[in-house]
Formats: C-alpha cells, structure tokens, sequence
C-alpha cells in the first residue's frame, strides 16, 4: 500500500536522503528474498537444519535493517495517506521488537543429527528411531527425497513411502536404460550414460567426454557412421539431455553425473578427500553387515545400495570388495525374490568391473552361479545384467578356459542371443567375443549351432550394433580352421559378400573382410573361386583399401592380391592347356 501510493505522485523532488532510505530497504528485501529462496532449496533440510542458528542471525539482521530504513525515510515529505503512515510506523516498530529465535523442535532435532553423525564417526551404527524421528521432522517421508538429503543406507524398517520408485527393488539407472532402448541414453563410444551429449556434424550423438577423446586422438571421422567430419564443433544436445535428466528424476533415480560436465572415471580411483574415503568405508562395513544378518528385504535393499555406490566410481567399488560384500551377493543369486536375485546380480556386475573383484568371484566359485543366474534367471533383466557380468570375467585369459569348462555357459549364452531382449542379445554377443579369444573354446560354440543363428540375425536384424557384434563373433571364430568350415559349409560366405558391399558401417565392414580373408586363408581356392567370380567386390576392395582404417585398408589389399593371383594362375593355366592341345594337334598330323 505504501509503495502504491508513492508510485502515484511525483517524486523527483524528494531529498538524497529519502533515495537512500528506499535503496536500503530495497537491498534488504532483496536479501531476504534470496534468504527464503536458499531456505526452501531442494535437497537442503538437513542443511538448513544443521545452519539453523545462522540463518535465524541473518534474518534477524535483515529485519533490523528493514526497521532502520523505515525509521529514517522523512515521511513528512511524503504526501501518503494517515492510514499508511501509521502502517509503516507499526512495521518499523515491530521490526525493532522482532526476536528471531531457533524452534526448539529444530534445536531439539540438530542435537539429534548431530549425535548420528558423532555415532557415525565412531563407527557405530546409528540408533533407527532416532533417524526416523529426524526424518519424521524434516518432512522426509520417500526414498527418493532421502537420497536427496542423504547418501546411504539409514533406513530399517522404516515407514517411507516407496511408491515413487516401487521399493528398494525398483531398477537403477543401467536397468531402466536396458529395459528402455540403449541406444537412446548411453554413448555410442563408452556405452555409458551420455551426461553432457553433444552433436557432431554427421548427425551423430555422443558424450563430450567421449568424443573429444577421441578427436584428440586424431581421428576425424564419425565413430558411428565412419562419414568424414566436416567440422570439429560439437553442439550440446540439450533436449536429449532435459529427457534423461526428467526420466531419472520421475523415477526416483539418484546420480551425481548431471552437471555441467561429465567426469571421466579414472578420476575416481582416489578418494576426494580423507573423510570421503572414510565415510565410503564405513558405508560400505554396514552395507556388508546388512547383507550378513539382515532380513530378506534388508538383504536386498542392501544389495541395492551397492549397485549405486558401485556404479561409476572405482575407489567405491575397491571399499565393496574389500568389505567382503562379494561372497554374500553371491548367495543372494539363488533367492527366489526376483527383486532379490537382480539387485545382487547387478551389484556384482559393477564389481567386477575391478580387477580384485574379477579375483574374489572366480575365488569364491561365483562363475558358475554367474552362469546359473543367466540360464535361469527369474527375470530377463537378471539374465542380460548376468551375460554383462561374463563379458567382464572374459577379459581376463585365465577365466576364459574356466568359462567354457563350465557345460551350460556357452550354450546359454546362445540361448540368450536367441530369445532375449535387444539388450540382452548385445551383452550376450559381447560375452561370447570376449570367450572365443581363445581358440580352444571354438568348437563349442560351433557345436552349439552358433553360425546359422549369427547369420540369421546378420541377415534379418534391424539394429546395425547387433549385425556388428554379430560379425565381430563370426571373424573370431573364422580365424580357425574348423570355424572356417562351418561358416562355408552353412552356406554364409554370400551373406557377408552382400554385408561387406552394402553396410554403412565401417567396422562391419572390416569383419566382413577379416571373415573373407580367413576363409581363404584356410579353405584356399574353393573361397578364393567363389569371391573371383563376384566382378563387383574387387571394386568395393579397392574403395576400403583406400578410405578404410589401417588395419581395413590392409586386409583389403591382402584380399586383392589373392584374388588376382587367383586369376594370373588360371590364366596360365589356361594358356598352358591350349598350347599342349596345340602340339599334341600337330604331331597328329
């Protein structure tokens, strides 16, 4: 009302003085505007409780400051009505008398936080009602508005509502990502969530962090589409970016990679700081006594959290695995609750990304249950987060004998390329790559009837990484003789003539060349004829041999030559049957 009437008069002939009074009162509101907006940001209950005697002090200054610019605006020169000079005269004077004190229900409950955290620090765990009369009182009453307040497990058997992300049990963000379509959210590079994509000029999107590595590395072609790159600028795919952000947060999913930039991981092998390491360590002890004697659903909220803390930070995963959580996931893969067997299953996944990790399953005989969970799973997701596991257990040489000793690995893996989801076929198809790197594992892939199911997919399957990785397991196994045979026996060879001619994809078609270039290495010239007879490849050689990669470009011109010299020997060939038919004519005569 005040400042209303003011706006109604001519005020240009108020004093300096009068100016400065309405600046001051101007400012002080400004701040505490600010003040209320830093009180009611998500995410800071605890915060604010924590600074609640600080924050009293600041608006209670502020109000002082209201009340001193209030008393010296010169309101006799002020043409305002009575009745809103005796308004600002009441608000002056009760701005003077305002006492800014802290609830005493705050107090009370900061006392309370504050004997969690000294219980924390001395490595006790905290008391559970003690945490649910705090979480009672800031209003906390769902998972997801915990994680935001809080990183940990506090809860027992709390009442919080978990109907925004359906339990503990509800899926991570590598889960919804493999339930949605992959391709969608993760980096074509680094297969992981794309936090900060970017366009490049192809069309193509990727994670920054990604693709300026690559770019930095020389290459200047579109990693996806082999195109050249007119341009190196990379636009930020904003809209893609606004999606991944407001499904994780409608599904109650926690992460710390929405920033302004993503973060490579090998950042994470050391801790931020000696409380950081500490905390990780501590959470990580109570996760594993959670998994020891807790409950079922204890148990499996447990094996939740170590999904999330396991997931994209490697000094994370070490305190897991040191913690001894390891051989407790591994009993919960033979629980019969779904949600259960998944969340270890995925728990396990993230840990074997650590070599000491990939150590303690083999150990602890977590192969074979491995394998029993992708054979049997009671969920297709646990089957293809099992497959993923594998693919991280091939890469080291030893397990690869250890996984094809194991009789159902192999065959389920099949199995799973077959019947399973888009996600699970790629995690399957990677596994199998990764378990035929040696050589003595072939024959059971191939006795598995492996060739006709990756030619059959090759030929029908509508997604270009699928048809890649299916190629990329045949030119393995085509590097034996044995595989070899099978592929030409099963009548394939055209199939990957005709894939190497008309795939967009370079890197597929680098397999189709590996695959042409091993079967005639080890079948020789009853190959060699069939590819001599299609007049179009030698051109389609020619092309990769100069645009292709080095290692394309290199195969293709192996290829070349074989195929020429397949035709100088028939040539001469030729030539010498005609000139003994020749003498053997004259003689005659």
């Amino acid at each position: 009302m005040f400042f209303t009437e003011i706006m109604e008069q001519d005020v240009s002939g108020l004093p300096d003085s009068a100016l400065l009074s309405f600046s001051e009162l101007h400012h002080s509101l400004q701040k505490i505007v600010h003040l209320l907006e830093d009180c009611t940001r998500s995410g800071a209950r605890v915060w604010m409780l924590m600074k609640s005697h600080f924050v009293s002090t600041q608006f209670s200054s502020l109000i002082r400051a209201i009340a001193t610019a209030l008393d010296i605006i010169p309101m006799n020169l002020i043409k305002v009505s009575v009745e809103v000079k005796e308004l600002v005269e009441m608000v002056a004077k009760q701005a003077r008398k305002a006492k800014m004190e802290v609830d005493p229900d705050d107090d009370y409950a900061m006392k309370r936080v504050m004997m969690i955290l000294n219980q924390f620090e001395n490595k006790f765990e905290p008391d559970p009602i003690m945490i649910k009369r705090v979480l009672h009182h800031l209003r906390i009453d769902s998972w997801s508005e915990c994680h935001k307040e809080i990183r940990g497990v506090l809860f027992d058997n709390t009442d919080l509502n978990y109907n925004d992300d359906q339990s503990i049990g509800k899926p991570n963000l590598e889960i919804i990502l493999s339930c949605l379509n992959p391709e969608d959210f993760r980096c074509p590079i680094s297969l992981e969530l794309m936090t900060d994509p970017v366009t490049v000029s192809t069309g193509q999107t990727y994670d920054r962090v990604s693709i300026q590595k690559w770019l930095k590395a020389g290459n200047l072609i579109c990693p996806k589409t082999g195109e050249k790159l007119s341009s190196t600028e990379l636009v930020p795919n904003l809209n893609l970016r606004k999606v991944i952000q407001q499904y994780c947060i409608d599904h109650g999913v926690q992460i710390s990679k929405f920033q302004s930039q993503s973060r490579d991981i090998s950042s994470t092998i050391l801790p931020g700081s000696l409380a950081c390491a500490e905390s990780i360590k501590f959470l990580s002890e109570y996760l594993v006594r959670r998994l020891r004697n807790g409950t079922v659903k204890q148990k499996s909220r447990a094996a939740f959290e170590i999904r999330l803390l396991a997931k994209s930070n490697i000094y994370n995963r070490l305190c897991v695995i040191e913690a001894g959580a390891i051989p407790l996931l591994l009993t919960l893969l033979s629980s019969p609750d779904t949600t259960t067997q998944e969340n270890a299953i995925a728990g396990l996944l993230k840990l074997s990304k650590h070599s000491n990790g990939k150590k303690v399953i083999i150990n602890h005989g977590g192969l074979n249950l491995i394998v029993n969970v992708l054979k049997n799973g009671l969920k297709q997701e646990s089957k293809q987060i099992a497959a993923a596991a594998i693919f991280y257990l091939s890469s080291v040489q030893t397990n690869q004998k250890l996984i094809n000793e194991i009789p159902q690995a192999i065959p389920a893996l099949i199995d799973q390329i077959k019947t399973g989801s888009s996600c699970g076929k790629k995690n399957s198809l990677a596994a199998l790559f990764g378990i035929l790197i040696h050589p003595r594992n072939h024959q059971t892939a191939l006795s598995s009837g492996i060739i006709p199911l990756l030619s059959n997919l090759i030929s029908t399957s509508q997604k270009p990484e699928i048809i890649t990785d299916s190629l990329a397991v045949v030119a393995t196994l085509a590097e034996s003789f044995d595989g070899s045979d099978t592929i030409f026996k099963a009548s394939s060879l055209p199939l990957i003539i005709k894939t190497f001619q008309t795939s967009p994809s370079p890197a597929a078609k680098e397999y189709c060349v590996s695959i042409l270039l091993a079967l005639c290495n080890n079948l020789g010239n009853e190959v060699i004829a069939v590819l001599a007879t299609n007049t179009n490849l030698i051109g389609f050689l020619y092309t990769l041999s100069t645009t292709g990669g080095s290692q394309a470009a290199k195969k293709a011109r192996s290829l070349i030559r074989i195929i020429h010299r397949f035709h100088e020997t028939n040539s001469s060939g030729l030539m010498a049957n005609w000139d003994s038919s020749r003498i053997a004519a004259v003689g005659s005569c």
